[in-house]
């Protein structure tokens, strides 16, 4: 899957989010650092996504780009 993710540097390094996700934030000392977390932490926010819904009726959609 892919998703859009914005990045801006700060005086910490780099914070990085995915608006698609409210809520998926990461940060890292360097863009790369910080591009390889958001991996991570959007990995993590669909897996408790589907834990929390977990039982419940579910679709899948596919909409045309």
């Amino acid at each position: 899957m892919k998703y859009k993710v914005k990045i801006k540097k700060s005086d910490e390094g780099y914070s990085v989010w995915c608006p698609g996700l409210p809520g998926c934030w990461s940060q890292g000392r360097s863009e790369e650092e910080a591009l390889e977390n958001i991996q991570d932490a959007i990995r993590e926010y669909l897996a408790a996504v589907d834990e929390l819904s977990k039982g419940d009726a579910t679709h899948l959609v596919e909409v045309p780009a």
